[in-house]
């Protein structure tokens, strides 16, 4: 399925470490909740590891160690995917009468789903009617996933005739979708059609992600009719259209190459929208590169580069890619000099990708004046490896040039020298 949000690692690495400098505080000033203190611990294992995790955990008092916090660490374990050590404390748990509720089951069902081992899924549910445990709503899509990765599609539709008999509570317009897009992936258009029909009836008008996972859905189906209907529907029933639906319609538009759609989604959103979130011009920008339209994508990055603070990283490296595979290597080094002008403090660094599509031309064109001004630009934000230097020597070889004092230069940089690199550097040479 598509996903809705993009989030920053390093924002929400930033933001767990300060929930763990409030918790410690807290912790010493007052006597933590018992769901405070399982927080805490997730916080813990995404910012200090799983080991400082065990360590928190186990320096609890006794009476703090009780089901929620024990279910915690159990998600950290499976989190980190640490079967042996996730089972090994499921017993644990299960020796001492801590599981009541699906939460420990879905943690290690989640897992196995991870790990390719559905079987292990289907085992599970086997153990939740043993123990007498009610399954909830996640329980449900996890069992469907299980069976459908087994090419077990009577066992998915079993699982949702159980669950509707066990109660209407458990089946809602989530499991539905999930439902959908398992059998987009088998292929089965007529059955994924009739769970987008049943995740309709389940849904309520206010529900959003209702709307985005059947835009995306319809999407994937190649259903572009649906798509614009279920818009409307949208729009209709919501007063105020957020960046996040325009980001999920345009690049649903994008997916399907209805480029005439797209530019009249993006056109209402510029007109309406309370802030200009790149995301949006970012998806129009690089489905109008891909159908050739320059000019209406230039056209796009300069008003994004007038109504937004950016980054606009991301628009800059489309638009060089789009100027290499043209072997417009001018147009695409200005663009470079104003990214690596911008880049300060390691924020950003083209891809692997963009940087060969550099030294590919360079290459071609046997230019290692155009080289040479390359690496000054990458060695600006340290972009310079042994690969790098491997791909420019070579440029300097195939000009039939030499380099005057190589070997140091490349130990001032701090780069490794392969055995491949020393023959290079013999090469060109010159001290």
């Amino acid at each position: 399925m598509c996903v809705i949000l993009e989030s920053s690692s390093s924002f929400f690495g930033g933001y767990c470490a300060s929930y763990i400098q409030v918790g410690e505080w807290m912790a010493h000033k007052f006597i933590l909740k018992n769901k405070d203190i399982r927080i805490h611990l997730d916080a813990v294992v995404k910012v200090k590891g799983i080991a400082a995790a065990e360590n928190y955990f186990n320096d609890l008092c006794p009476s703090r160690r009780v089901k929620c916090t024990y279910a915690a660490l159990l998600n950290c374990y499976c989190t980190e995917e640490m079967s042996d050590k996730a089972v090994d404390l499921f017993s644990k748990m299960v020796e001492q009468n801590m599981i009541d509720i699906p939460l420990p089951f879905n943690h290690l069902m989640m897992m196995y789903i991870r790990l390719g081992e559905p079987e292990k899924v289907i085992r599970l549910g086997e153990e939740m009617k043993k123990a007498n445990v009610k399954p909830n709503t996640s329980t449900c899509s996890l069992l469907m996933s299980g069976y459908s990765l087994l090419n077990d599609f009577e066992g998915v539709e079993r699982v949702l005739k159980e669950m509707t008999a066990e109660s209407k509570k458990l089946v809602n317009w989530t499991t539905y979708s999930h439902l959908a897009n398992i059998y987009i992936k088998a292929g089965d258009q007529e059955k994924a059609r009739l769970a987008l029909q049943g995740l309709e009836k389940e849904m309520r008008a206010h529900e959003r992600d209702a709307y985005h996972f059947m835009i995306s859905l319809y999407a994937q189906m190649n259903d572009l009719d649906n798509v614009h209907r279920v818009w409307k529907s949208l729009k209709s029933a919501s007063k105020v259209i957020w960046n996040t639906s325009y980001l999920i319609m345009i690049r649903s538009l994008d997916n399907l190459d209805d480029i005439e759609g797209l530019k009249e989604c993006f056109e209402e959103w510029e007109k309406v929208c309370s802030s200009y979130d790149v995301r949006l011009p970012n998806t129009v920008i690089r489905a109008y590169l891909r159908h050739d339209m320059l000019e209406e994508a230039e056209s796009v990055l300069q008003r994004t580069l007038e109504r937004s603070k950016g980054p606009f990283f991301y628009a800059w490296e489309m638009f060089m890619n789009f100027h290499l595979k043209r072997h417009g290597v001018k147009q695409a080094m200005k663009i470079m000099e104003t990214a690596t002008s911008e880049a300060v403090n390691n924020k950003w660094k083209p891809s692997r990708d963009t940087i060969d599509g550099f030294l590919d031309c360079f290459k071609l064109d046997n230019d290692a004046t155009g080289a040479e001004e390359f690496y000054e630009l990458m060695k600006r934000i340290n972009c310079v490896d042994t690969h790098f230097y491997e791909s420019l020597l070579r440029i300097y070889a195939g000009a039939g040039q030499n380099l005057p004092n190589v070997r140091a230069r490349v130990e001032r940089d701090g780069v490794e020298i392969s055995i491949e690199l020393e023959d290079l550097i013999a090469s060109v040479s010159v001290e």
